[in-house]
Parts: C-alpha cells; sequence; structure tokens
C-alpha cells in the first residue's frame, strides 16, 4: 500500500478526532480572544544515522484556542542549513552515485499541524502535551540514498507557556519526530513568543460597586468609549498627559497629541515648558509656542524675547508661486523693516493646506517654492539675499485641524520671522 496514502489519512483522521474530543470538553461558547501567532528559534538533533547533521531551526506558528482544553496548530519549521552527515567510516550517509545526491549542506523545510491539550489554559503558568503529523521537505534528494527528497513525520511531545497576559506570553516546546522514510526519531526543541490578537490587556481591576475604570484614567469605559479613547490606554494619544487629565482638568483633546497645534504635545505644555497647551501663543508676543522652543530659541513664557512675526495671507494661483501685485504692499512693510535694521535677518516659511488627495513631498516642495518668491521680491528691493532663508513645510505645520474635503484656508500662508532686531523699534518703523 502507498504510505504517502496512508499517512494524508492519518493526517485527516487526526484532526476530525482532535475537534471531536474538543467539541466533549467544551462546557460553553465563550467570548474570548482565540487566534494568536508564535513565531521562535530552536534546534534540530538528528538520530545519528540521518543523511544530515543537527542545526538551528525557526518556527513559525498560528494557532488556534477551540476551548479551554485544546488548541490546534499549525506551522512551518524551517532549517536554512544543515550540512551533510559523515559516518564514523569517513564516509557520507549519501550514495554519491545517484544523480540528484546532495553533496554539501541542504535547507529543510517542514509543514505541520499539532493539537495542543492544555493543563491550566487560563493560568500564568500553562503546560501541555502535543501531538501531530507533518510533512517534510529538503532542497535535495537525500533520503533513501538520494531518491527522494520528502516524506511525513508523526510528531508528539509537549511544552509549557507563561503567559504575561491576555495579549503576550513566552513558550518553550520539544517534540520528538518519528520520519516515515526510515523510521528513525529526531528531536526538534525551540523557545518563542506568542501574540494573541484582539485580546484587551486591561490592568487588575478591584471589585467596586461604581463605574469601571479598566486603566485607570479617571474615566469610566463606557466614558471612554463614548469620546473615543482607549479604555485599556491610560493616554491614547501618547502626549503624556492621561485621558483623564485632558478631560477633566486642562480640557484638552484626548486624541490629538497637540491640541492648540503650536507644535509641542500636550504633555510637554504642561509638564515641561508650563505653556497653556489650548493657546498657540502663551505669552501673547506674537510667536507660537513650539517656534519659539523649537526654532527661535526663546522664552514661551516672555513675550520680550519674541522675534518679530509677519503672517501673510497670499492667495496664490493653483501650481503656481507668482506674488499677485495686490499683496505688494504687505511685502513692502517687511521690506521697510529689513532696510531700516540691516542687522536683522529673516526665516521665511512656506505653509500649505491638505486635502483627502494631498502629496506631502509635492506640498513641500510647492510651499518652499512660494517662500522662495517672496524671498526674491525683498531681495529685488535692495535686501541682500543672504540675510534670508526660505522653507517649506506643506502641511506639516497647520495652525487649526485640516479639513480634508474642503480645504483650510488658515493654514495657506506664508510666515516671516525677522531676528535681531528690538520689537518697538520695529514697530516704531512700521508707522
Amino acid at each position: 500500500m502507498d504510505l504517502s496514502k496512508i499517512c494524508k489519512r492519518a493526517l485527516a483522521a487526526f484532526l476530525v478526532t482532535a475537534l471531536c474530543l474538543g467539541g466533549l470538553a467544551r462546557a460553553e461558547d465563550e467570548d474570548y480572544a482565540r487566534w494568536y501567532f508564535s513565531p521562535g528559534i530552536g534546534f534540530y538533533i538528528t538520530e545519528g544515522d540521518e543523511p544530515v547533521e543537527d542545526g538551528f531551526v525557526l518556527n513559525f506558528r498560528l494557532g488556534y484556542d477551540y476551548n479551554e482544553w485544546w488548541s490546534i496548530e499549525g506551522g512551518l519549521l524551517f532549517a536554512p542549513k544543515l550540512d551533510e552527515q559523515i559516518q564514523p567510516t569517513g564516509e557520507t550517509c549519501i550514495d554519491k552515485t545517484t544523480p540528484g545526491a546532495m553533496y554539501g549542506d541542504t535547507w529543510m523545510a517542514t509543514v505541520f499541524v499539532d493539537a495542543l491539550f492544555h493543563f491550566t489554559r487560563w493560568e500564568r503558568l500553562d503546560p501541555y502535551l502535543s501531538g501531530g503529523l507533518g510533512l517534510v521537505l529538503y532542497e535535495e534528494d537525500v533520503l533513501d540514498h538520494g531518491k527522494e527528497n520528502m516524506c511525513f513525520v508523526f510528531r508528539a511531545g509537549g511544552g509549557v507557556m507563561y503567559h504575561f497576559n491576555d495579549q503576550w506570553a513566552v513558550r518553550g516546546d520539544a517534540r520528538l519526530l518519528l520520519t516515515t522514510d526510515n523510521l528513525e526519531f529526531n528531536t526538534v526543541a525551540d523557545v518563542g513568543i506568542v501574540w494573541t490578537w484582539g485580546a484587551a490587556v486591561p490592568p487588575d481591576i478591584l471589585a467596586t460597586d461604581g463605574p469601571i475604570d479598566s486603566d485607570g484614567d479617571g474615566l469610566s469605559d463606557e466614558h471612554e468609549r463614548r469620546i473615543g479613547t482607549d479604555p485599556y490606554n491610560r493616554d491614547t494619544d501618547g502626549d503624556g498627559l492621561t485621558d483623564g487629565q485632558e478631560v477633566l482638568i486642562y480640557k484638552t483633546d484626548p486624541l490629538n497629541p497637540d491640541s492648540d497645534f503650536d507644535l509641542l504635545t500636550d504633555g510637554q505644555e504642561v509638564l515641561v515648558y508650563k505653556t497653556d497647551p489650548l493657546n498657540r501663543d502663551t505669552d501673547g508676543g506674537g510667536v507660537y509656542d513650539g517656534h519659539e522652543v523649537l526654532e527661535d530659541k526663546t522664552n514661551p513664557l516672555d513675550p520680550r524675547d519674541d522675534l518679530m512675526m509677519f503672517e501673510l495671507k497670499i492667495n496664490f494661483d493653483y501650481d503656481k508661486a507668482v506674488i499677485k501685485p495686490m499683496y505688494f504692499a504687505d511685502l513692502d512693510k517687511i521690506v521697510k523693516v529689513l532696510q531700516r535694521h540691516p542687522e536683522a535677518t529673516a526665516l521665511i516659511e512656506g505653509h500649505a493646506d491638505r486635502l483627502r488627495t494631498s502629496k506631502a513631498g509635492y506640498n513641500r516642495r510647492l510651499s518652499e517654492r512660494r517662500a522662495e518668491a517672496v524671498r526674491k521680491y525683498i531681495a529685488n528691493k535692495g535686501v541682500a539675499a543672504k540675510r534670508m532663508r526660505a522653507v517649506g513645510y506643506g502641511f506639516d505645520r497647520p495652525k487649526v485641524a485640516h479639513n480634508l474635503t474642503t480645504g483650510t484656508p488658515e493654514n495657506r500662508r506664508v510666515e516671516v520671522y525677522i531676528q535681531g532686531i528690538d520689537r518697538a523699534s520695529v514697530l516704531e518703523t512700521l508707522k
């Protein structure tokens, strides 16, 4: 009788039996995350007279928890390189006169299905027994003295998982492998991690008569579901403030790490710089907090050291960087300041708004072209070009949230920051 047919039938019978046993053990249809993925690394040990030597293997498993007793795992065991085995007599285990025989090394892959029987599936320490079938494939014809490169294997063994929480665990496994080509026993041992997707990871919750607050951020789970935050994550937007602090204390947006769009996260403003996370320009000096901290190196709590900032609402034609005459008067004010203060320098920033189809790279280049057009206009009025620098930020630094459907005119702008002069003298210049 064909041995491969026997193995295929045995594999089908094994799967049916495992599912039936799992059905008998299953008491009710519980609602929990069932699928998990488990990569690992291990070592493959041959009995001694195999055609290949021992070697390292990679293990990839996809598992399904049928119930609290049974799990089914499908997987791939892959050995990238196994050296040719040499007998004590100095001869190889392969008939080298056979066409297709291996010389040197080969890779090996095993596709397998295992059933796991757990003793304490929902405990932190989770030991189990395992049995299954697999199909072994070698790169070269190394089996039966160079005539075959594929065989079936029976798998039996066990392992243990250690669960850190519902989502993450580590595991160690060992399997005894009985191959059908020569009925010899090999062994594989490996360690790996386990990730269960869809599993919530709430902290330990004390019994209470009040609303449940799984992450302890001061907002009930129901409140968080209503406003869209994660009830199992204390800081949904990752800005350094808990969701409860944002909603109950600072009135900031727990889904936006930068509520006032000043380039500083809400946590940085409250905890580090002591600025107002709901006010772009805390000191009212004319420059928003993030620009003071990140670009100017000035104090966002002191208006006296703010640079002089001009915001230009220049409406360019589509995909153009040509300044229309109606904006010359606004630009001439900047020219006047720079001409009367030759010690001053200027940073010219171009900004764009964003639509759903907008491309980041294209908008950065376009905004830089428009900032450069402003620089050239001022230079043509007699201000040395080297005193000015143009840069384009595209839609990366909005003043308000982008409306991806209709666009946001507030975010289409050119900002000119003048450094090296006293603000009071500038105001006098502009009179």
